[in-house]
């Protein structure tokens, strides 16, 4: 049976095997918390329900149909931190990084996965691994005990708990949070005017989703020839992509919310400082991690709106995020610009973008529309008392892997439930990605053909 099992795994394409990967860790996690040990009341937790904790968690969500620590036990909250850890850096990183930790060589199976799930290059994959795991336990480290400075405090020896929570779940931008004590469904909200909570929770959501290969390029071109006293080199140009886009739609994000919900949910927060601090999570937070330090449902609908826009981008290749990607964006802004110039080719920072990003970045934006259209529709119709623009709210924040609600999640029919599971699974493995391990098919056009030229007038 495991020889079987192990030679099914080797003809299997590695995109597939990830995928699957995913949708194991979600059923093993829905089964493990349907025992009564993993609930307050020591009642089992029906499957779908279960199912929707172990999805939003696997996939780094953060959707949640009850108060994370008022109905889970530390049993129930230990197995959905495990979820978010797993989840958020993938099982193949996670266990191709134990294998290199062991001092083990990779077989060529376990390269080809792993550079698939990392974007990296082959050559470098097992550096880029150790660094990715050192580099994500260190974050989580230093951001608890920041956390712990305020919580330790306030809660005694359970605040150590709810600061390595919030590290992990901040870091892999899950947006699950253990803070039922203080408010029930709270999130950060009984937080929003302590700078320390804040900037700690955006800080981490920050580096969890610029992506692991923009880190490397980080300490490889910059922090390490400096620790070595040696000349700094360029970033590449995804990093500067990367970094550009993260940094311009903070800015924005930021002085937008603040603006459009300056005599709204701001209207209480005292001083600027307070308000500025709400603002910048709040802009931070759609970038696919789900905090929230106000009550979304209580937004203006044009701010729902630009939440969508943001939580519909995301974050960065090869992060804990989720989202059609930063870089997708630009590629398509890129490309718009070009059209409207009337350049044959789209160009960002005297760079061409090659054709088939273009088309890659059309494909992934095209297919994540008319998912969240879908979904939207569904949850319209299927729960009552949901209006439309929170019903795209709900099926944008379950595509980003974001976890922001304006209330909708506990109240979804059980037909919106199960397609909110689907998107979240979706959202996280990447429509291509899913595409690709059902078909398998790269192109039905031979290389050495050339086919006629089909001339068609648009617009």
């Amino acid at each position: 049976m495991l020889s079987k099992a192990k030679l099914w795994m080797h003809k299997v394409p590695p995109v597939r095997l990830i995928v699957i990967s995913f949708a194991i860790i979600i059923l093993v996690g829905a089964c493990l918390l349907t025992l009564p040990v993993c609930t307050k009341a020591g009642q089992i937790t029906s499957f779908l329900d279960a199912l929707f904790t172990a999805g939003s968690a696997t996939c780094v969500t953060g959707l949640v149909l009850f108060d994370t620590y008022l109905h889970w036990t530390t049993t129930g909250q230990v197995i959905i931190l495990l979820l978010i850890q797993v989840g958020g850096l993938g099982l193949v990183t996670f266990t191709t990084g134990m294998t290199l930790l062991l001092r083990k060589k990779l077989g060529l199976r376990n390269l080809q996965l792993a550079v698939e799930n990392t974007n990296g290059d082959s050559g470098e994959i097992g550096s880029l691994i150790r660094m990715i795991l050192a580099f994500t336990f260190s974050c989580e480290g230093i951001g608890a005990l920041l956390l712990m400075i305020r919580f330790l405090p306030q809660m005694g020896r359970h605040g150590i708990w709810v600061s390595i929570f919030l590290a992990v779940s901040a870091y892999c931008n899950a947006g699950f949070d253990i803070l039922g004590s203080v408010m029930a469904n709270g999130n950060l909200i009984p937080y929003a005017s302590d700078s320390l909570v804040n900037l700690t929770i955006c800080g981490l959501i920050i580096v969890g989703g610029i992506g692991f290969v923009v880190i490397s390029d980080i300490y490889r071109s910059k922090l390490q020839p400096a620790m070595h006293r040696k000349k700094r080199h360029s970033l590449n140009f995804h990093s500067r992509i990367v970094l550009f886009m993260t940094i311009l739609l903070l800015v924005l994000g930021t002085i937008i919310y603040f603006i459009l919900e300056y005599d709204n949910t701001l209207k209480p927060l005292h001083g600027l400082g307070s308000k500025l601090n709400v603002s910048f999570l709040q802009a931070v937070s759609p970038r696919t991690a789900g905090f929230a330090s106000v009550d979304i449902s209580k937004e203006h609908d044009f701010t729902k709106l630009f939440t969508v826009l943001l939580m519909f981008i995301g974050a960065s290749p090869g992060s804990t995020g989720g989202g059609i990607k930063t870089t997708t964006a630009l590629v398509l802004i890129c490309t718009v610009l070009s059209i409207m110039r009337g350049d044959e080719e789209a160009t960002f920072n005297h760079r061409r973008i090659d054709k088939f990003t273009i088309y890659r970045s059309l494909a992934i934006t095209c297919i994540a529309i008319l998912l969240v259209l879908i979904v939207t529709g569904i949850i319209a119709n299927t729960t009552p008392g949901v209006n439309g623009t929170d019903a795209l709210f709900e099926a944008t924040s379950a595509f980003g892997t974001v976890g922001l609600t304006a209330g909708v999640t506990p109240r979804l029919s059980t037909v919106s439930r199960i397609a909110v599971i689907i998107t979240m699974y979706i959202g996280r493995v990447g429509p291509l990605s899913l595409g690709l391990a059902i078909s398998l098919k790269r192109g039905h056009n031979r290389p050495d053909s050339v086919l006629p030229e089909g001339r068609i007038i648009v617009g």
